[in-house]
């Protein structure tokens, strides 16, 4: 019994140790976490702490007053062109498929695939002879009418006589009549037969409309071809002069059209698709009846005399259509602008060399300049270049570019003479070297 007992209560006693953590481990698992929390601030200090010195040093900089480099320009007065940069395609003015006429064998081929010929040139010729043939038939029979027709009026003169002399009977003398004009009208219609095979023996020769640029032929000698074949026998393009085709936007088209009335013309420029070469001068007389909806843009064509033939077929390019130009404008590069909450404005160099920000209103710009119509003056400084570290009343300086490349010159022409000198040196040196030099060429001889 008393062992049921001791066994009882020892059991009670160790599960009441299992139930209640130890003192040591609670100990050990704060430590542990105290050792996480120290590596995890350790670890955001690591990674704050430089931006917040690079943001303090930013601010004791701006409050110190630091001096800022900057490139400055002057607004000045000048002629501002006025250019509208579209896209557009070179078009030929007269772009024609040679197509045959008649049917027939091509007999001859007078041209050779890409050369320029002239208007009149015979290009092609189809086999003419069976033109030729049927128009001498008809030549035949039209001599054969004619004479019959003209011994009809003479006996139709002779009736007449008779009749006033009551020696014919009135209806002979009609019925000749009749036979005149009839043989009349057979005369009229064998001399169109007669110019209908003129027109297909002219048609075997084959002749150019226009002055171009004859393209890649089609069919060789010895095909067969027939009247308006598909594809025709080759194309001939006008080259001199030749056309572009472009749109302007319509919000645009008010400012072209008043100039375009005003002028009569007005010039355009082809430059290439990456817009960096120009190809060609040329003007621009013709402007569209109509925009076109699904795109908001009217078309214009522009005439160029193409004597070198940079513009060709379907090319794409870009023109600069030259609308006007702004005379005694006030000009300002166009970096010197900047772009804020309330609008366009410039940096305005003060005469204590500080900086203020002054409100511009902007007119045409270009690549390059700007016109200011108001808030500068003639002779203003701009700040054109460092302006993203700029606030208002920031000490600027002026850096002096024309010493900077003096300086870099003489750099490179010292550099150039240590260069030579060491290249002489070293030929100097060598000299006496191959000379003493057993391998040389000369001892070889020797030995």
């Amino acid at each position: 019994m008393d062992q049921q007992t001791a066994g009882s209560s020892d059991r009670l006693t160790n599960s009441t140790a299992q139930s209640s953590p130890s003192p040591a481990r609670s100990r050990r698992r704060w430590i542990l976490w105290g050792i996480v929390l120290l590596v995890a601030l350790l670890i955001l200090f690591a990674i704050f702490r430089p931006h917040g010195a690079t943001h303090k040093h930013a601010r004791g900089a701006a409050a110190d007053g630091s001096v800022q480099p900057v490139a400055v320009a002057s607004a000045h007065i000048g002629d501002m062109p006025v250019i509208f940069q579209e896209i557009g395609t070179v078009v030929p003015v007269t772009n024609v498929t040679i197509t045959p006429r008649v049917n027939g064998h091509i007999a001859a081929v007078y041209y050779q695939e890409g050369q320029h010929v002239h208007k009149g040139d015979e290009l092609e010729l189809i086999d003419p002879r069976p033109y030729e043939a049927t128009l001498a038939q008809y030549r035949g029979t039209l001599a054969a009418d004619i004479a019959q027709l003209e011994k009809a009026r003479v006996d139709n003169a002779r009736y007449q006589r008779l009749i006033k002399q009551n020696s014919t009977s009135a209806m002979t003398a009609r019925d000749q009549e009749f036979t005149v004009q009839q043989l009349e009208g057979q005369v009229e219609y064998d001399r169109a037969n007669v110019r209908n095979a003129e027109l297909n023996v002219m048609y075997c020769h084959i002749i150019a409309p226009v002055d171009g640029r004859v393209g890649i032929r089609v069919l060789d000698v010895g095909n067969y071809v027939t009247a308006g074949q598909s594809g025709g026998l080759t194309i001939l393009t006008q080259m001199q002069p030749i056309s572009v085709i472009f749109t302007v936007p319509q919000n645009q088209l008010g400012e072209v059209a008043t100039h375009l009335r005003e002028s009569g013309e007005l010039t355009v420029e082809a430059w290439n698709s990456d817009n960096t070469q120009k190809l060609a001068t040329g003007t621009v007389k013709a402007l569209d009846s109509q925009i076109d909806t699904s795109t908001g843009t009217v078309r214009m064509r522009g005439i160029f005399a193409n004597e070198d033939e940079h513009l060709f077929p379907n090319q794409f390019v870009n023109p600069h259509l030259l609308v006007t130009t702004l005379h005694d404008a006030l000009l300002v590069p166009g970096n010197a602008l900047q772009t804020g909450p309330d609008g366009r404005f410039v940096y305005r160099v003060k005469s204590d060399m500080t900086v203020e920000v002054v409100p511009v209103t902007v007119g045409a710009t270009d690549s390059t300049n700007a016109v200011i119509q108001k808030g500068l003056n003639d002779g203003d400084r701009v700040v054109t270049d460092g302006v993203s570290h700029l606030r208002p009343g920031q000490k600027i300086s002026i850096p002096d570019t024309s010493s900077a490349a003096k300086q870099t010159s003489e750099a490179e022409q010292q550099t150039a003479g240590q260069h030579r000198r060491h290249r002489n040196g070293q030929q100097s040196s060598d000299a006496p070297q191959q000379q003493n030099d057993p391998s040389s060429p000369a001892d070889t001889g020797n030995h």
